[in-house]
This record gives C-alpha cells, structure tokens and sequence, in this order.
C-alpha cells in the first residue's frame, strides 16, 4: 500500500514538473520571439 502511494506522489510531482518545465519553455519562446518582431520592426525603420 505504501509503495503505491509512493509511486502515486512522485509521478504526480513528475508529471507536474514537466508541464513547469514546458511552460517556462514556452514563455520564453514567446519573450524570444517578441525581441525578434521589434528587431525586425527597427531595423525597417532605418
């Protein structure tokens, strides 16, 4: 009984950790792209 609520409790903390881990990801995927969009912008300006 202990060894299932053992294994119950660490996939959830694993599975909660690889959804953190793929929004931090996304998040700053997002950040690179909005530096890249005013990058273009302002070198269109020039």
């Amino acid at each position: 009984m202990k060894k299932i609520l053992f294994a119950s409790i660490a996939l959830a903390v694993v599975l909660t950790g690889c959804n953190t881990v793929r929004g931090v990801g996304q998040d700053v995927s997002t950040a690179g792209h909005a530096v890249s969009d005013t990058a273009t912008k302002t070198q269109e300006k020039m």
